[in-house]
């Protein structure tokens, strides 16, 4: 045995000071101590706690608890193993331990906690040493058992793993399986609630639930914070504590009596969750059902088995076998002794029946406990589906499918490529872009400017300014001689050298036309030489052989050298339509616009539009240029024909005002354009807003057949992106570029360089070549990383055109309409690609596979790509209400998420079993492959399972992706939302068909109810569509609930039967030591509260539901616990004569009761559903009943001696003599009184001490004092029947006994109490009273006072204190049915009348009576027959008054007339209701008693209102007396001198006398 000691120092707790008054709870095996309650978050307690035990496999469990008003609450919890504590005799100063919320429990025992809650407790603990071990030699003892076990760990891991799969099919349960019961009914006084106050959403560890022998002991214990927990129920302490009905705790375990075997601790240690365990005595109840050693404790049954482990086919193996050896050895030094032979984890490998003897439930119908029933165990409370962690292939073929299609773009949109097949079109553009690259404008040859001043008037090339002098001083270019402003050089773009060979040739100076030549030659030779990988790869994209493109290259030289000559000319057709938002000079705040067109020397000007900002012109102008290095300038005036402006015409070539201007390169211009220029400034100072629209066409000479250059420029960049893509595979190959302008570039080096320089030669605009190779990447938008870069082009084209600047106000639709891209060929694109992606999001789970990370930005992209398009049909195309991007790809993923479920739904079976069946021997269920069936629910399951891969890929892996539109589209919740509408509806329906046939278990259907709550409330309870609303699934369910709870009647009776015979058999034993009911009641509620913990935990969101289980379930603990008193009630007449035996089925039909109280509680209290509740309270009321039934059964068993006890009081009290009032004031009389009542009291209070007593040890403290009501009723009744006032030798047959027609009261006389006797009595019940009242431990004074038998005694004894009148007043008051026996027996009657009158002065009455006749007299005699009728008046104060008239007789008339008048006089001291009189018919006889023919009563109440009365009065034998009268009767025939008092019972005692006949 060894002695542990706790000290509980002080805690942590997370939180606010106010809000905690914790308490510490320890337990160890079924051992509970609780600290005191201190408040606040750094609470100090430092009390010490000790515990003995055998067992050092176990863990010490540390509670951590806040008190409530109603309940307490559970703020953490931690294992500590005592293997892990160290031996001391000194005590440390304790470890800081981490609470976690939830005990982790495998094979029925704690292995360790989890989830942290942030607060922790400073523990000390240690094992106390034996006096003659020292603690260096615990130590080295210690640590040779440290090595020993690490010898083992190896052994034992194996093991463990052989027989895992064993241990869980044996254990009756699913590891995984929560199913324990986790009701708790917590008090205000109890330190115990409910563990489930913490959420169980912890992953377990398994690293650390096997004991790891492995670790280095370092004296002192480990926090083993990597346990996991789950909950576990402790026994509180078997302390005594005061019973009360409040104080029982529910029952949720199987407690046996403490001498049986049973199977092993791991079957018998089987606990329910959150359960508060102390009985109305706060009991241990001995849940291993093998007592575990505690000091103060019930006994020990220890189990010394001998262990053959040579014929024993599963005996442990040598090394195993060696280790139980050494830690014998080690407990040896310990004085353990033997302690490992309890351990059932060592002995788990021991076949069963070898650890213990056999004593097994399982023997019973139901598979035994609850806690081992398959009908409970079989249902799991708390499923969890672990989905994959990778997703989940839905469709194999067409992931493949998608694969192949990455490369695959809108089939439409390459078959309208023409360029790529037109091999005129690319010849030519072969030959333009080698002119463009050969001598490229990026690198010609700048103007070498320098300062010149005009000595005459001169105008600059730009901007036709004057320059002259060194007021209008400008620049010239050294090699060409172009003069301009030095604000207009920049504006300058022609090669030098092709200027100045262009100037060369008109003048004739042909030696420097040759120089110029031959510089230009060098500089492509140079350029040829440096760059031999862009005519490579020009030469190979468009199919040309190498010789063929030599000559080519050279004829383009030729052509380059002679480009500036009279051999190039070009018409220019130029349309001036419009312009608009053009700045207003005017005062007016308008403009009188009109516009110049100047190509080359040659200027045209447009009509006047006067007081116009959008003019419309549509004048067309015709020139002829003769230099492609020309430009066309147009520029927009306004018209001013004030003085000023006169006087300005005179000094300047510029007379109005400038509005804006744009230069066109002559080069850049090829074929037919209708374009939008904006309007630039001149100047810095210059004020210019809007755009002017023009339409070009050019007819350059020799290219009369040609296409514009953006056509060209188009099929240069698609034949460079078709072959680029062809050479690298297929795939896209994007550039690396960054900074603000990386969209435009579009290429690697050098294709970039080519098509870069193609649009600057020829001038396509930087957005052309966007919106073109935009088209192109649509073709491949499949592509990895295509969608992310058609998304930034198409943003920057949108900025483009919807972005407008202040300085224009061309609406963007109109700027789109005039693009040289094509209006309508770009919205087309944008419909197919807008159609494509719709389609690929579809099926975004193939499309995108969640496993591929790039595939999953590719889908970010695409729904970017789509939300640009959105964007440019709103802001560009101006559409009224295009579909809205969100919405698009909502409609796209619920259309995935339905063609994902269809297919989950269709090939459920075959993916479960690819994805998740792990053991390919395991065998399935040929239903399963047939679909949903009637026969089987395991395709729901599978289905479910696949359902929330799908969901938790949604939810981790696209809703991170697919986050653009926050507050419209959640990809997870949708997911969740669509998955269970459809699985909803497939689900309804199919239950629906297995409620007609039912062919599955009642258990499949909970299952899989508890997985649809499961999945139901893990993933779609909080989304949005049904978040806030209830549930449709427990509708589903609902007949399969009921069909499972009404199989649970069936179940709970039988388990009813089976655990009362087991109690009967065992004797009715207690359950516990503390204990005062039998262990058939634990159960019971153990099986009952399975089933209310199924109910519970389904959960059920819908109130209407949740009452009819309920109700059902309401039903059940009805039929049961009926059935239950029943069979008490049945067998309780067994056991009344062993009064222990009986007070323990009363203390279980109380148990019942305050059970029943914490089952209602559970239910709901006062919110339960009214059904139910009355139910309940119907049951309560019935029990109650049933325990009034027992208790007044056993009370009954003792009154025999409690009948013999009072006989012999009464004996002693006819000792008591002495006559004459007694004063109980005057000590001295008191005191003779008090020692006459002990010694009268003697032979009662002997019996009630040795009952009584037992009685308080046996009983319940409720049943306890229903059995002192009923032995105090017993009492009060047989003192009253036995002693004060014993019965007539025997009233009913009174008439046998009497003289001449009278009762002989003589006998009775002698049984009537002296004054003496009755002081002594009424001492003795004072007395009798405080007993029972036990100074409060028993029967409330009030009852007591209150209590009908103690009234009824103290009445009896008060008449023999009262007066003669009194009791005659007493009689005619009480006995009110004297005339019973003249209706029965009529022997005559007599007509009377009475008259009542009243004095008005002195409040006297006066009654007359007037006897008028007799009739049909029944009376039969041989003589002569003289009838009379005497009158009687009854009542107080009439001992002065005449009480008797007599009427004269009449000779041999059988009804005779009399017709005599008689007068009463009644005292006014009395109201006339106090007065009865009473009429006899006689026989007149001479010289003797006359004969009593008949009697007759008439109580003058009856007549007090009317005043009168006149009526015909049946005569009887007697007059009919009940107890009262009788009491009465018996005390006034012992007053002898009292001559009222002798009439009276004369009078009252008379019968008919016997008929004289032969």
């Amino acid at each position: 045995m060894s002695l542990l000691c706790i000290c509980v120092k002080k805690a942590r707790l997370t939180g606010t000071e106010e809000k905690y008054n914790s308490y510490v709870t320890l337990k160890l095996q079924n051992v509970k101590s609780t600290t005191i309650a201190v408040k606040g978050n750094n609470p100090s307690w430092e009390q010490d706690f000790m515990f003995e035990t055998m067992r050092l496999d176990t863990g010490l469990i540390i509670e951590l608890w806040n008190k409530g008003m109603l309940w307490d609450k559970l703020m953490g919890t931690h294992w500590l193993p005592l293997m892990k504590v160290h031996h001391s005799n000194q005590e440390g100063e304790g470890k800081w331990l981490s609470l976690d919320s939830e005990v982790v429990m495998r094979n029925g025992e704690a292995k360790g906690t989890r989830g942290a809650t942030g607060n922790s407790v400073l523990i000390d603990a240690r094992f106390e040493l034996p006096y003659d071990l020292p603690e260096s030699e615990a130590l080295e003892l210690q640590n040779k058992l440290e090595v020993l076990n690490n010898i083992m760990d190896h052994e034992i891991q194996t093991l463990e793993k052989q027989h895992r799969r064993a241990t869980r099919s044996l254990s009756g349960m699913s590891e995984d399986s929560d199913y324990t019961s986790d009701i708790s009914y917590p008090t205000q006084h109890q330190h115990n609630s409910s563990a489930h106050q913490f959420r169980r959403d912890y992953p377990y560890r398994y690293d650390s639930l096997e004991r790891d022998d492995s670790r280095e002991y370092s004296g002192r214990y480990d926090s083993f914070d990597g346990y996991e927990r789950e909950a576990d129920y402790y026994q509180d302490s078997p302390t005594h504590h005061p019973r009360s009905d409040s104080e029982s705790e529910p029952l949720y375990y199987n407690s046996r009596p403490p001498h049986l075997n049973h199977d092993s601790p791991a079957e018998s240690r089987r606990s329910f969750d959150n359960m508060s365990r102390q009985s109305t005595q706060e009991y241990s109840p001995t849940d291993s059902r093998v007592s575990l050693g505690n000091t103060s404790r019930q006994s020990t049954v220890e189990y010394n088995q001998q262990y053959d482990f040579d014929t024993n086919p599963q005996m442990p193996t040598p090394a195993k076998l060696r280790w139980i050896r050494a830690f014998e050895q080690v407990c040896a030094r310990l004085n353990e002794r033997n302690s490992l032979l309890e351990n059932g984890d060592i002995l788990g490998d021991l076949p069963s029946g070898v650890a213990h003897n056999k004593r097994s439930w399982y023997a019973h119908a139901n598979g035994g406990p609850p806690e081992h029933n398959p009908f409970y165990t079989s249902i799991d409370s708390m499923p969890e589906i672990t989905p994959r962690k990778k997703s989940v292939p839905l469709v194999s073929d067409l992931t493949m499918a998608a694969h192949k299609r990455l490369n695959a773009g809108v089939p439409s949109i390459m078959v309208a490529r023409q360029s790529l097949n037109d091999e005129e079109l690319k010849m030519h553009v072969y030959k333009k872009t080698l002119q463009a690259l050969i001598y490229p404008i990026s690198s010609t040859r700048p103007h070498n400017f320098v300062v010149w001043s005009a000595t005459s008037p001169t105008y600059c090339f730009e901007c036709e300014g004057l320059l002259w002098g060194l007021a209008r001083q400008g620049v010239r270019c050294a090699e060409c001689g172009v003069k301009c402003h030095e604000k207009c050089k920049d504006l300058l773009n022609a090669d030098c050298l092709q200027r100045a060979a262009e100037k060369s040739s008109k003048h004739g100076a042909e030696d420097k036309t040759q120089n110029i030549i031959m510089a230009m030659k060098d500089r492509m030779k140079t350029r040829e030489k440096n760059k031999p990988e862009i005519f490579e790869l020009i030469r190979t994209m468009f199919s040309i052989g190498r010789n063929a493109n030599l000559c080519h290259l050279e004829s383009v030289k030729e052509w380059l050298l002679e480009d500036g000559t009279t051999k190039w000319s070009a018409k220019i057709t130029i349309t001036v339509i419009s312009a608009q938002g053009l700045i207003g000079k005017d005062k007016t705040g308008t403009s009188d616009p009109y516009v110049t067109v100047q190509v080359g020397k040659t200027k045209k000007r447009t009509k006047t539009v006067p007081q116009e900002l959008n003019p419309v012109w549509n004048e067309i102008f015709y020139f002829e240029c003769h230099n492609s290095s020309d430009r066309i300038k147009v520029r927009v005036w306004d018209e001013d024909n004030d003085l000023k402006s006169k006087l300005r015409h005179k000094f300047t070539r510029e007379a109005d005002d400038f509005l804006g201007q744009t230069i066109i390169e002559v080069r850049t211009l090829s074929g037919e354009m209708d374009v939008w220029y904006n309007l630039e400034k001149r100047t810095d100072k210059s004020a210019v807003s809007g755009a002017i629209r023009l339409h070009i066409s050019v007819e350059i000479k020799g290219e009369e057949k040609v296409a514009p250059y953006h056509v060209q420029y188009t099929c240069l960049h698609e034949n460079l992106f078709h072959y680029l893509c062809e050479t690298s595979g297929g795939t896209v190959t994007l550039p690396d570029a960054k900074g603000d302008d990386a969209w435009k570039v579009y290429f690697e080096e050098p294709a970039q360089e080519i098509v870069d320089e193609f649009a600057m030669r020829y001038g396509i605009e930087s957005i052309y070549q966007a919106m073109t190779h935009f088209s192109c990447l649509s073709t491949k938008y499949m592509s990895p990383g295509v969608p992310a870069v058609m998304s930034t082009l198409l943003a920057n084209i949108n900025a483009f055109y919807a972005h407008t600047t202040a300085s224009t106000a061309v609406s963007a639709s109109d700027r789109f309409a005039a693009s040289n891209f094509g209006k309508e060929k770009f919205v087309k694109l944008l419909d197919q690609l807008h159609n494509s992606l719709r389609i690929d999001l579809s099926v975004y789970r193939n499309t995108f596979p969640a496993s591929d990370p790039g595939r999953l930005q590719d889908l970010k992209s695409t729904v970017d790509l789509l939300t640009s398009i959105t964007f440019f049909r709103m802001k560009v195309q101006e559409l009224s209400s295009p579909p809205r991007a969100s919405v698009v790809v909502k409609d796209c993923v619920k259309a995935c998420m339905k063609s994902t479920y269809q297919f989950l739904f269709d090939n459920c079976n075959e993916l479960y079993q690819r994805e998740y069946q792990t053991d390919p021997s395991e065998q399935t269920n040929p239903d399963d492959h047939d679909g949903p069936n009637t026969r089987s629910l395991e395709f729901w399951n599978k289905l479910m399972t696949l359902i929330v891969s799908v969901i938790e890929e949604d939810k981790n892996s696209y809703t991170p992706v697919l986050n653009q539109f926050p507050q419209e589209l959640n990809v997870g919740q949708v997911s969740a939302a669509s998955q269970w509408h459809w699985f909803a509806q497939d689900l309804s329906y199919a239950l629906q068909e297995h409620e007609k046939e039912r062919l599955c278990k009642s258990s499949e259907y909970m299952n899989l109810h508890f997985k649809v709550k499961w999945f139901y409330h893990k993933y779609i309870a909080a989304v949005p569509p049904y978040k806030g609303t209830v549930p449709e699934y427990p509708i589903w369910f609902e007949p399969f609930v009921m069909q499972w709870l009404n199989e649970n009647d069936d179940v709970s009776m039988e388990y009813l039967h089976g655990a009362y015979d087991r109690d009967k058999k065992d004797g009715f034993q207690k359950a516990s030591e503390h204990a005062l009911f039998s262990t058939s009641v634990t159960d019971v509620f153990t099986q009952l509260n399975q089933c209310f913990d199924v109910i519970q935990k389904l959960e059920c969101p819908d109130p209407e539901i949740i009452v009819r289980f309920m109700k059902r379930f309401a039903k059940t603990v009805n039929k049961v616990l009926l059935a239950y008193a029943d069979i008490v009630r049945r067998d309780f007449a067994k056991y009344v004569g062993r009064q222990k035996i009986a007070c323990i089925l009363m203390n279980n039909i109380q148990q019942l009761r305050v059970q029943l109280e914490k089952v209602f509680e559970a239910m709901g209290g006062d919110n339960l559903d009214r059904d139910a509740a009355d139910i309940l309270k119907e049951l309560q009321q019935k029990l109650n009943g049933v325990l009034d039934e027992l208790s007044v059964t056993f009370a009954s068993s003792l009154e025999p001696q409690i009948q013999a006890s009072m006989q012999q009081l009464g004996t002693q009290l006819s000792k008591v003599k002495g006559s004459g009032q007694v004063s109980l004031g005057q000590a001295s009389h008191r005191t003779a009184v008090q020692q006459e009542s002990d010694m009268v009291l003697s032979p009662l209070m002997d019996f009630l001490d040795g009952s009584i007593s037992m009685f308080a040890q046996s009983c319940e403290k409720t049943v306890f004092k229903r059995v002192l009501k009923e032995l105090w009723k017993i009492v009060m009744s047989t003192m009253e029947k036995t002693v004060v006032l014993p019965p007539l030798s025997d009233p009913r047959q009174a008439r046998k006994k009497r003289n001449h027609g009278r009762m002989d009261m003589t006998k009775e006389a002698e049984k009537n109490l002296s004054l003496r006797q009755c002081a002594v009595l009424e001492m003795a019940l004072d007395t009798i009273k405080q007993y029972f009242h036990a100074g409060g431990n028993g029967l409330k004074k009030t009852f007591l006072d209150k209590s009908s038998e103690l009234l009824s005694l103290r009445y009896a004894l008060s008449l023999y204190t009262h007066t003669t009148d009194a009791l005659i007043k007493i009689f005619v008051s009480t006995q009110t049915q004297q005339e019973q026996p003249s209706i029965e027996d009529t022997v005559g009657e007599v007509s009377i009348q009475v008259d009542l009158f009243t004095h008005p002065g002195t409040g006297e009455h006066k009654v007359t009576v007037k006897i008028v006749a007799a009739n049909d007299l029944k009376w039969r005699t041989t003589g002569m027959f003289k009838p009379f009728v005497e009158v009687h008046m009854i009542g107080p104060h009439l001992s002065d008054k005449k009480r008797k008239h007599s009427t004269k007789s009449k000779n041999n008339n059988w009804s005779p007339k009399f017709n005599e008048t008689f007068h009463f006089i009644l005292s006014n001291e009395d109201a006339p209701d106090a007065y009865e009189l009473h009429i006899c018919t006689k026989d007149y006889c001479f010289a003797r008693e006359d004969r009593l023919i008949g009697v007759s009563v008439l109580q003058l109440r009856d007549i007090q209102e009317k005043g009168s009365c006149a009526c015909w009065c049946h005569l009887g034998r007697r007059v009919h007396l009940d107890e009262t009268g009788w009491t009465v009767l018996r005390i006034l025939s012992q007053r002898t001198n009292d001559e009222v008092a002798k009439g009276f019972v004369k009078l009252k005692s008379e019968c008919r006398h016997r008929e004289e006949v032969e």
